[in-house]
């Protein structure tokens, strides 16, 4: 196991170092070998991850999910039958329905959750990604990984596939029910944000250098 080096505490880790986000704690950074995970001793949150994916690899997954966001929000997300009618709904549709329905809450933390947020995120990192592939690093790319940082837990995405899956199975009890493109676009989309959640963009600190002024 990697060991504390004590009395260490700087801002920012220099390359050869770990320090653990939660309490601080700071490590002897090494190469990791394929799966292997590497935690703090002390609190026993990660540090870092061995990732297989080079950086052109990444970007490769984010114009993937690009794609697939476009054709989620374009394409119907389900087919609602009844007394031979049928209705179609995008997830704007359905997001513009809860707004006329007096749930303008419900509907600005929906647009927020599943559209805003998610492409901000896939737009920053296609910008740092495209200047990482250089090694260099993108103007404003300190605050573009803060906001990288920040806006990360709130898409939610997968909460929404596994939602709308199961509005799917109840609501066909009451109606004929066919899932759309979108829903299989979303569930695309799913798993890439899901695989991509497994890597750590704080190395594009390690794999980029400062552009000179």
């Amino acid at each position: 196991m990697t060991m504390p080096s004590q009395g260490i505490k700087p801002a920012i880790a220099p390359p050869t170092l770990w320090i653990c986000e939660h309490c601080d704690t700071v490590y002897r950074r090494r190469k990791l070998g394929r799966g292997e995970v590497a935690r703090c001793a002390r609190c026993d949150a990660i540090l870092a991850r061995h990732h297989g994916l080079s950086i052109s690899g990444m970007l490769a997954l984010v114009i993937t999910a690009m794609i697939a966001f476009v054709q989620a929000n374009v394409w119907p997300i389900v087919t609602l039958g009844l007394n031979g009618q049928l209705i179609s709904t995008t997830l704007w549709g359905c997001i513009v329905m809860m707004w006329n329905e007096h749930a303008q809450v419900v509907a600005v933390i929906a647009s927020l959750t599943l559209f805003f947020f998610p492409i901000i995120k896939m737009s920053l990192l296609f910008w740092v990604l495209l200047y990482a592939r250089k090694r260099r690093r993108a103007p404003g790319f300190r605050q573009v990984m803060v906001l990288l940082y920040r806006v990360g837990p709130w898409t939610m995405t997968e909460v929404f596939v596994l939602g709308a899956l199961v509005a799917v199975v109840k609501a066909h009890m009451y109606f004929d029910v066919a899932p759309n493109a979108g829903i299989f676009a979303y569930g695309v989309l799913m798993l890439i944000i899901t695989a991509f959640s497994s890597i750590d963009v704080r190395r594009l600190w390690d794999l980029t250098e400062e552009t000179p002024a």
